[in-house]
């Protein structure tokens, strides 16, 4: 099969020197990566700003912004057997960035932020016939809740659902499988990279 990933966080600038991110290391995304190249899929990957080596043999696209993101997937989803959207990508950003550095000021300083593209939400309103598309949900409460509401506004087949707590910034993961069929898998707990080879061999069978 022919899998798009996509992992880590997107940065969204303020000005030159700070921008609006997220805790979002990458690991899992590429744990999901390096476990298809294993089990012999041709992957891409297109990836956030992360500090962690891609896995041999994946072909790997760099981006910063949600912007970056949303033109990197909508160009390469549509070769896809399989899209799994493991990347963090910021909701909202600033929507007038400064071109040079906010200096220190007495008082406050007001921020107005705008959403991004839902990529998402518009992979599942296009997807191409047969195309499998697997979605995160990394949420704080109300895990199923969220997640199946995710699954269902989105038109996703399979949704991958985490505590925050559970995988942002560790090596370790535990998610819960839902489908769109109403399955519930949890998976067992472990390093990420045992996280993800049990994760594709559910979604992908």
């Amino acid at each position: 099969m022919n899998i798009l990933v996509t992992a880590g966080p997107t940065r969204e600038k303020i000005d030159p020197v700070r921008f609006i991110t997220n805790h979002s290391s990458g690991r899992m995304g590429y744990a999901i990566a390096a476990a298809a190249i294993e089990a012999g899929h041709q992957v891409t990957l297109i990836s956030g700003p992360v500090s962690i080596t891609p896995p041999d043999g994946a072909k790997v696209v760099n981006v910063v912004s949600a912007a970056d993101m949303a033109e990197a997937v909508h160009s390469l989803a549509p070769l896809a057997d399989a899209v799994i959207m493991s990347a963090a990508v910021a909701d909202y950003r600033p929507a007038n960035p400064w071109d040079s550095k906010i200096k220190k000021l007495p008082g406050n300083l007001t921020l107005t932020l705008e959403r991004t593209e839902d990529i998402l939400a518009s992979l599942g309103a296009n997807k191409t016939p047969g195309q499998l598309l697997i979605g995160f949900a990394a949420e704080t409460d109300d895990l199923e809740q969220n997640a199946m509401g995710k699954l269902e506004r989105k038109n996703l087949d399979w949704i991958a659902a985490n505590l925050a707590s559970d995988g942002f910034g560790t090596d370790t993961n535990k998610i819960t499988l839902y489908s769109r069929s109403g399955q519930k898998i949890p998976l067992p707990s472990g390093k990420k990279i045992d996280v993800a080879r049990e994760m594709l061999k559910v979604i992908l069978t």
